[in-house]
């Protein structure tokens, strides 16, 4: 339990750790592009900078001190109006007090409709004044709101002029420009720092929505295609030798083997020693990228008698040889880079079948275009990881034939009659963690395949397992 925690820890850090180094090393690239492109004098773009800032504060300060005055301005009339109708409620409180009864029937008549005329003009002023007051102290609280803004954008200014005159860095400069600089066109562009973040995310997620595309959609479509049989039957199958870390080979007269170097281990004297440069001319890219060439060619050039041979691995203890022996009509379908020498009679060469399978679905989505079919009568000797294992397909007591998956890294090889197709990952965590690739390799007929032990070679560093898996998927594409 510790330990899935503790690696999930360690791919967090490392997945944010190549996340940071990827944003950082962007910045480095966008801002040595600025300063290429420009090439502006930092003390003179930090001047122009602070002039422009300053400018810029100069009419917000000018537009701050009308906004002022303005409140200034509105806050007398207020204070005008409002004694405008102080006075008012004076007046018509005295005249309201001069209309009592006695004073109706005793007094003046005219008086009486005069203070009745002036009572209510003064109402209507007073009316007029309350609704002129109402309005200036709106205009009063929308200035304020102005005033708020201009104080804020002069914030803002002031503190954009003190980042100005106090940068001196040059990094820091290109740093800044390049995160908000803009790229694209139309509708998609955006600044650089929102492309940073489309790139993380894509960093981060696109392998797993990725992954659950091909594993859940991708995959069973095709692990439900029609499979591939290259030959509808063989005269003979095989026979295979039992994989050790030394194998004997045996030369009659007129055999000769042609063997990788560090595979030969020691030989009976006697044998005629040349060297072969490529295995096969008419596959000269092949065998140099899967090290068929300087080959040592020993032939038996006596007239009876068996010479033997010790083969071995020196480079890798883990390393196991096993001996195909191809009878005349039979046949094994072999990726090249497992085979580490071939034994051919006096007078015969060896034969190989090119199958190509460009136009198949499963050919493009598992990278494998091209087979490689060995032809007998000869002698293969393979070398596989930690040993060869022979898997016998037969055929079942109530009718029909058996079907087989294996780990689609160890298969070496199969007989050509055998239906051969793809077939998805038992699980996705194994697929997910890179335990397993995302097909198994189904075999089904009546033949043999044979699979390493182990389908990797040892425990090697990330960078070595990037370069490796990228040098084995090219290889994989053309059946090597």
């Amino acid at each position: 339990m510790f330990t899935v925690i503790f690696q999930f820890i360690r791919w967090v850090f490392e997945k944010f750790a190549t996340g940071v180094l990827i944003v950082g090393l962007g910045l480095v690239a966008g801002g040595l592009w600025l300063f290429l492109k420009d090439n502006v004098d930092l003390d003179q773009w930090r001047h122009e900078v602070v002039r422009s800032i300053n400018g810029e504060r100069t009419k917000v300060k000018s537009a701050l001190a009308d906004v002022h005055k303005r409140m200034d301005r509105i806050s007398v009339e207020i204070t005008a109006e409002q004694e405008r109708g102080k006075q008012a409620d004076k007046i018509m409180a005295t005249l309201r007090d001069l209309e009592s009864v006695w004073d109706k029937l005793t007094g003046d008549a005219e008086q009486q409709k005069a203070n009745g005329e002036r009572i209510a003009s003064l109402t209507a002023m007073r009316l007029a004044t309350t609704a002129k007051v109402a309005a200036l102290q709106q205009d009063f609280t929308r200035t304020t709101w102005e005033r708020d803004g201009l104080e804020l954008a002069l914030g803002k200014l002031d503190a954009k002029l003190t980042v100005a005159q106090e940068q001196q860095s040059r990094i820091v400069h290109y740093a800044e420009r390049i995160w908000d600089y803009e790229l694209g066109r139309g509708p998609i562009r955006m600044a650089v720092k929102w492309w940073a973040v489309v790139a993380l995310g894509l960093y981060f997620f696109g392998p797993t929505l990725g992954m659950l595309g091909m594993y859940f959609f991708v995959a069973p479509w095709i692990a439900g295609g029609r499979p591939v049989r290259l030959e509808a039957q063989l005269a003979a199958l095989p026979t295979v030798s039992e994989s050790k870390a030394a194998t004997s080979v045996s030369l009659r007269p007129g055999e000769r083997l042609w063997v990788k170097e560090r595979f030969l281990q020691s030989s009976d004297e006697g044998l005629k020693r040349t060297s072969r440069y490529v295995l096969d001319w008419t596959i000269p890219l092949t065998c140099f990228a899967t090290g068929l060439v300087e080959l040592i060619e020993l032939s038996h050039r006596g007239a009876s008698g068996e010479a033997q041979l010790t083969l071995s691995n020196q480079g890798d203890p883990h390393s196991e040889l096993a001996v195909v022996t191809l009878a005349e009509g039979a046949s094994l379908v072999l990726r090249p880079s497992f085979l580490a020498g071939v034994v051919t009679a006096e007078g015969r060469g060896l034969k190989i079948r090119r199958r190509w399978q460009l136009f198949r679905w499963q050919a493009w989505v598992t990278r494998q275009f091209r087979f490689f079919e060995f032809v007998g009568p000869c002698q293969l000797v393979v070398a596989g990881s930690r040993g060869v294992r022979v898997e016998q397909l037969l055929e079942r007591d109530g009718g029909g034939f058996a079907a087989r998956r294996t780990n689609q890294n160890a298969t070496m090889g199969f007989t050509p009659n055998l239906d051969y197709r793809p077939a998805r990952a038992e699980t996705f965590w194994s697929y997910y963690r890179g335990m397993n690739p995302l097909f198994d390799d189904l075999f089904a007929g009546k033949g043999i395949f044979l699979c390493q032990q182990v389908s990797t070679g040892g425990d090697a560093k990330q960078a070595r397992k990037f370069w490796s898996g990228l040098w084995g998927g090219v290889m994989k594409v053309f059946g090597l």
